[in-house]
Parts: structure tokens; C-alpha cells; sequence
């Protein structure tokens, strides 16, 4: 099989299991040559459709609290900071405008890691102008620009555009992986698909 030398990270900064992949995925990929293409969409249509009123990691307590441990697990296995929220699904409807504006961007991995370890290595809400200019203007970014950009019109309809593509390529959850047609769902499936583009 020819290798794909390209994957399709589909994600969500409201996933809790999105902030592990983040945070490794380029670094990973970069060491096989492979090709990150970054699809941030929104989960929250994506469950309202299956007929979820919230993340299904969430709707059972003992559930909730497996998977609370399980991202401690996760965190401390590769070395990053992890403090759970204490809101939960937080909302993230800006870093995620931001993300879809910067999807074709170089500086997209860092901005989404940046947006992760705050999120859930410090617990911090990132959906406030001020949390994105931080992160903007750590970056050396021309935040307002950016911002004012990425609450415009047309960004708004890319960011729904890509939620109703997600639909249709079958995306039922966060973060999701495409090498080619295979898909791959889950921060546990990241080094099965990075395999599967270079098989």
C-alpha cells in the first residue's frame, strides 16, 4: 500500500481526549514524514444529531469518573499537566473560530496546544477575548485582527460548513483521524493511524 504521508486531525477543544492528541500529534507524525491537516468542527451538532444532549463519556456517573482517571492516567503518561475542569463540556466556540480561521496556518499546532494547556492543564475558560489574546500575543500575532477575522461572517459559516463535512464523513466523536477513508477515533488510535499512513 502506497503511504498516505497525510492525516486529518478532526477536533474539538471541548474534548477532553482532544488535549493529548494535540499535544503530540505533530511531533509524532513528524517523526514518520507524515503531514498533519488540521479540521477543527464543533461536537456539539455532531451529538445533537446522534441525540446526545452531552458527551456520552459524561452520561453515566461511574463512566465520568473512569474517565477523569483515565485522562490523569493519560496526562501523567506523557508528561503533561492535567487539572480537571470544573466546567464540563466548557464552551470553546472562539479558540474553535480562531482555529478554523488558522486551519491552513503554520502557526495552527501551536495556537491549539496553547489553547489545550490552558483549557485542561490549568483549567482556565479559553472562550473569552482575553484568554485568546494571550495566546495571540504570545504568539507575536496581530490578535484584534485575528479575533475581529475570526468572528466574521464567512469564518462562521467555514466553521459550520466543516461541522455539516464532519457529518457526512461519519465523525461521531473527538478527536477523529482520517488516513484516507480508514478512520481512527480516539487519542489511543493516534500511533495506530500514524502507522497506517506509512503501511
Amino acid at each position: 500500500m502506497k503511504p498516505h504521508r497525510t492525516i486529518e486531525l478532526w477536533f474539538d477543544f471541548s474534548s477532553n481526549y482532544c488535549y493529548p492528541t494535540i499535544m503530540r500529534v505533530e511531533s509524532l507524525a513528524a517523526l514518520h514524514g507524515i503531514a498533519v491537516q488540521w479540521r477543527p468542527f464543533l461536537l456539539g451538532p455532531i451529538f445533537k444529531a446522534i441525540g446526545w444532549s452531552s458527551s456520552p463519556l459524561f452520561l453515566h456517573e461511574a463512566k465520568s469518573r473512569y474517565v477523569w482517571r483515565d485522562m490523569c492516567r493519560r496526562a501523567e503518561r506523557f508528561g503533561l499537566p492535567f487539572v480537571q475542569p470544573s466546567v464540563f463540556p466548557r464552551r470553546t466556540l472562539l479558540p474553535m473560530r480562531i482555529a478554523t480561521l488558522a486551519s491552513e496556518s503554520s502557526w495552527i499546532g501551536e495556537f491549539c496546544r496553547l489553547s489545550m494547556l490552558a483549557h485542561f492543564g490549568a483549567n482556565r475558560d479559553i472562550d473569552t477575548y482575553e484568554a485568546m489574546r494571550g495566546i495571540l500575543d504570545h504568539l507575536a500575532l496581530p490578535s484584534a485582527g485575528l479575533m475581529a477575522d475570526a468572528e466574521s461572517e464567512t469564518n462562521k459559516a467555514l466553521l459550520r460548513r466543516r461541522t455539516e463535512q464532519a457529518m457526512v464523513r461519519g465523525v461521531f466523536g473527538a478527536p477523529m483521524i482520517f488516513v484516507g477513508q480508514e478512520m481512527f477515533w480516539g487519542d489511543d488510535r493516534l500511533e495506530d493511524a500514524l502507522e497506517w499512513a506509512t503501511c
